[in-house]
């Protein structure tokens, strides 16, 4: 059997696309296993999710280092300590320094709630509603120095209909997400997808004709 690759999820919140990614982890023949879960935030709910699945947990404060370079050390020194070969962000809250994003670069990935390159930053469906799109979704793609600027490795388009609010479409995002960040994670882990002289390469069999999901991971 294939050695799984190890993950390690960064969160600040919830972490409703971390639970997505220890429950896909679960499953028989899945190509990584989520062996620890990191957080700025102590009161950060995920914590608890990933305690209660038997996942190692940190927290590692903004409050307690003096910079962002010192906060990232510290950050690093952790998923060094977990054997980390993959990191997956799931709604952290924090810009990483470009030092610790090169140090990952090719290993770690996002999830973004928007069709990048629109709608960066925060507030995405807000921003979505108010440019009267038909059209919002969400991004898998590479962690690089420029916030949601790294190449992408998959998107799920949803509708926007009449009498949308940023929660309703909200909603309707998320559960985009929960489904294309496991396959975009196994994807990577297995070797389906990489980041080679900053683009995206995706083997043959990623490719699919589903609808609003492009490509296959």
């Amino acid at each position: 059997m294939t050695t799984r690759k190890r993950v390690a999820v960064l969160i600040s919140g919830r972490g409703s696309n971390m639970t997505a990614l220890i429950e896909a982890a679960k499953i028989p023949g899945y190509p990584a296993e989520i062996v620890g879960v990191l957080s700025n935030r102590s009161d950060a709910a995920g914590l608890e999710t990933a305690a209660a699945n038997g996942i190692p947990t940190a927290v590692r404060s903004h409050r307690d280092f003096p910079d962002r370079n010192a906060l990232d050390a510290a950050l690093d020194d952790v998923l060094r300590g977990w054997n980390t070969e993959i990191v997956a962000l799931a709604g952290f809250m924090r810009l990483l320094t470009p030092r610790f994003t090169e140090r990952w670069l090719g290993r770690m990935i996002n999830i973004h709630p928007a069709l990048l390159p629109s709608f960066k930053g925060l507030h995405t469906h807000e921003q979505a509603l108010a440019a009267g799109v038909h059209l919002h979704g969400c991004t898998v793609h590479f962690v690089t120095p420029g916030m949601d600027e790294g190449p992408a490795i998959m998107q799920a388009a949803v509708p926007v209909v009449q009498g949308d609010t940023p929660d309703t479409l909200a909603a309707r995002v998320l559960r985009a997400e929960h489904r294309i960040y496991p396959r975009a994670l196994a994807a990577l882990a297995d070797g389906r997808v990489s980041l080679v002289d900053g683009r995206v390469m995706l083997t043959a069999d990623t490719l699919d004709d589903e609808a609003f999901v492009w490509p296959k991971l």
